[in-house]
């Protein structure tokens, strides 16, 4: 597991990174094992998200042993949620960490802000969960409602991470989990994610890395071409 944290003020060592000189790229990607054409990936990922939406988080169970359930707490308490606080969620369709998010705002009320009117404080916060695939969305806003999370804090969003359609300045947090690897330029995603970020804001990425111990290297490899986030 990676897991990273970055706030805004370090665009300037960023920044040179995503230059223009930094943006060349072939025109092959990978896709689990294989190369394939840039302009298919987009449409692969969407085939094998499509197929597995409903059964998205058991199908992270088996492949990180319930572990991702763990990464994602620790995910959410590195970025330091707050209320009032606007976040972006990027490839989280399912709720997964949007929940957790949620879910810390509202303990941080009950404990601390008890003098201050609980549904000001709720309309204030907005965490927006965007996702390419309308079926993972689908799948997240069926679990809100299960839950019954209001509608006036998460906001459903379709969306490329690569051309976001939110304006410059905006999000005080920006979190994208298991989703990084799925993302055809990667290098478009990261300065699109530095646009709407505000002066300070915490961008934090959660991802598998490398594993070195034979065993789980086997199982990890043997199990890259699915398209897990």
């Amino acid at each position: 597991m990676a897991l990273r944290v970055v706030t805004r003020n370090l665009g300037s060592r960023l920044l040179p990174m995503l230059s223009s000189t930094s943006l060349l790229h072939s025109h092959a990607t990978s896709f689990g094992f294989k190369e394939v054409p840039e302009e298919e990936k987009s449409q692969l990922v969407s085939n094998v998200f499509s197929s597995v939406a409903k059964n998205y988080d058991l199908m992270n169970d088996l492949m990180s042993g319930g572990l991702h359930r763990l990464w994602k707490d620790r995910l959410v308490s590195k970025l330091n949620p707050f209320p009032g606080m606007k976040h972006l969620d990027v490839a989280g369709g399912t709720g997964d960490v949007a929940f957790r998010i949620l879910d810390t705002v509202n303990s941080i009320k009950r404990r601390a802000l008890q003098d201050v009117l609980e549904d000001d404080l709720q309309e204030e916060t907005r965490i927006y969960v965007c996702d390419i695939n309308p079926n993972m969305l689908n799948v997240g806003k069926k679990r809100a409602l299960e839950r019954g999370y209001p509608d006036k804090s998460l906001l459903w969003v379709e969306g490329d991470a690569e051309a976001l359609c939110f304006e410059d300045s905006t999000m005080d947090g920006y979190t994208i989990a298991f989703g990084i690897r799925n993302v055809t330029h990667i290098e478009k995603a990261l300065a699109e994610a530095y646009r709407v970020l505000k002066r300070g804001g915490r961008f934090l990425c959660l991802e598998l890395s490398h594993v070195d111990i034979p065993v789980f290297k086997e199982f990890h490899s043997s199990n890259r071409g699915t398209g897990s986030r």
